[in-house]
C-alpha cells in the first residue's frame, strides 16, 4: 500500500476542510467551527509531516519503485545528498513549503505576543487565509503527488498517481540527482530560500485581515515574520550567489540576473519596504502603503515561484514544462492578484474620502 500518497490525499481534505470551517466561523460566528477547524489544522500538520518523512525515508533508501525517488535519489549519493533530494525536485520542493507554512501557522496561533490574538477577528482571518494557500499547495501534490508509483500491468511498468492499493514494481536503481545539484550548497541554500518563501505568507494573511478588519494591531502578526522571512531570504540569496560562483562559473561575480534569481531578488526589496514603513504605523501612518508591500512581496514569491516551475523563462534554475503545476500556479497568481486589488483599492479609496473630510 501506497501510504505516503493517502497521507498526502489526507493532508489535503483535512487542510481544505480546515479552511472551509473557519470561513464558515469567519461568516456565522458560532465558536464550533473554529474548534473543528483547529482540529483539522492539527490532522493536516500531523499528515504533512508523516509524508514527508516517509518520502525522506524512501530517498534514504533509494526505493526507485516511486518516480520522485528514481528521478532524484541512488545508491552513488552520500546520505545527505539523498535527504536534500526532498527539495531538489518539484514535489519535494512543495511539500516542504507546504509543511513550513503550517508549521509557523501553528507557532503564530500558540506561541510568544502573537497568542493572545488567538481569538480575535484579526488571526481568525489570518488564519483562513493562510491555510487557503497551504490548501492551494497540497492540491498541487494531488495532481502532482510525489508518492506517484510504478505499478505492473498487464501491458508493463506504468506509472500512477491514484491508485495508493496496487502493487509496486521493483526498479532496482535511481538515476540520482542532477548532477550541478551535487554540491554541499544544495543541503542549505534550497532550504533558506523556502523557509523565507513560507514566512512570506503570514504577513501577507495578516495585512489581507487588516483590509478587511481595519485592525491596527495586523502588524504585531507581520512583523516578527517579515523580519523571519527577509532573514532567510537573504540568506539564501547569499548562499546561492556563492553557489553560482563555484559552479557555473559566472567569472568575478556572483550574480547574473538569471530571470529565477531576479524574481526572488524583488520580494526581499519590498519586504525591505515594509519593515521600514512598518515603523510608522504605529503614528496611523501608511495605512495604505504598509498592506500594500506585505501583500505585494508575497504575490511576487507566488511569481517567482511561477517563473521556477512554469519553464516559460530559460534558466538554470527552471523545470522546463509547463506541466499541471504551472498551470495552477498561474491561477493562483491572478486570484491573488485580483483580490488583493480589490482590497487594496477600497482601502485607498478609503484614506482619500478620510483626507478630504
Amino acid at each position: 500500500m501506497n501510504f505516503g500518497m493517502i497521507l498526502i490525499w489526507v493532508a489535503f481534505l483535512t487542510g481544505t476542510g480546515a479552511t472551509i470551517l473557519s470561513l464558515a466561523h469567519h461568516i456565522r460566528g458560532q465558536r464550533r467551527y473554529i474548534s473543528q477547524s483547529r482540529k483539522m489544522e492539527i490532522a493536516c500538520m500531523l499528515s504533512a509531516t508523516l509524508s514527508m518523512l516517509v518520502l525522506v525515508a524512501h530517498l534514504l533508501r533509494v526505493n526507485a519503485s516511486y518516480y520522485y525517488v528514481y528521478s532524484h535519489s541512488s545508491t552513488d549519493l552520500a546520505w545527505y545528498y539523498r535527504v536534500s533530494a526532498l527539495w531538489a525536485g518539484q514535489e519535494g520542493s512543495l511539500l516542504l513549503w507546504a509543511w513550513a507554512i503550517l508549521a509557523i501557522l501553528l507557532l503564530v496561533q500558540y506561541t510568544g505576543h502573537t497568542k493572545k490574538l488567538a481569538d480575535t477577528k484579526l488571526m481568525n482571518i489570518t488564519r483562513m487565509v493562510s491555510l487557503g494557500i497551504i490548501s492551494v499547495f497540497l492540491l498541487i501534490l494531488v495532481l502532482k503527488n510525489p508518492f506517484a508509483s510504478y505499478t505492473l500491468t498487464g501491458t508493463g511498468a506504468v506509472l500512477t498517481n491514484w491508485n495508493p492499493f496496487a502493487s509496486l514494481y521493483n526498479v532496482p536503481y535511481g538515476q540520482g540527482m542532477n548532477p550541478l545539484l551535487r554540491n554541499p550548497w544544495m543541503a542549505i541554500h534550497p532550504p533558506m530560500l523556502f523557509l523565507g518563501y513560507a514566512a512570506f505568507t503570514i504577513p501577507f494573511a495578516a495585512a489581507i485581515a487588516n483590509l478587511l478588519t481595519k485592525d491596527g494591531r495586523w502588524t504585531d502578526i507581520a512583523r516578527d515574520w517579515m523580519r523571519t522571512a527577509w532573514l532567510f531570504l537573504t540568506l539564501g540569496i547569499g548562499l546561492g550567489g556563492f553557489w553560482a560562483y563555484e559552479v557555473l562559473g559566472w567569472g568575478a561575480w556572483y550574480w547574473s540576473w538569471d530571470p529565477v534569481e531576479t524574481s526572488s531578488l524583488i520580494p526581499w526589496i519590498t519586504a525591505t519596504a515594509f519593515l521600514h514603513a512598518r515603523t510608522r504605523t504605529s503614528q496611523g501612518e501608511y495605512g495604505f502603503l504598509a498592506p500594500l508591500l506585505a501583500i505585494a512581496s508575497f504575490i511576487l514569491v507566488v511569481f517567482a515561484t511561477f517563473v521556477t516551475r512554469s519553464g516559460m523563462w530559460a534558466s538554470v534554475h527552471s523545470w522546463q514544462d509547463f506541466s499541471t503545476e504551472g498551470m495552477v500556479i498561474a491561477i493562483f497568481l491572478v486570484i491573488l492578484l485580483g483580490s488583493s486589488a480589490v482590497l487594496l483599492a477600497r482601502r485607498y479609496f478609503e484614506e482619500e474620502d478620510e483626507v478630504a473630510t
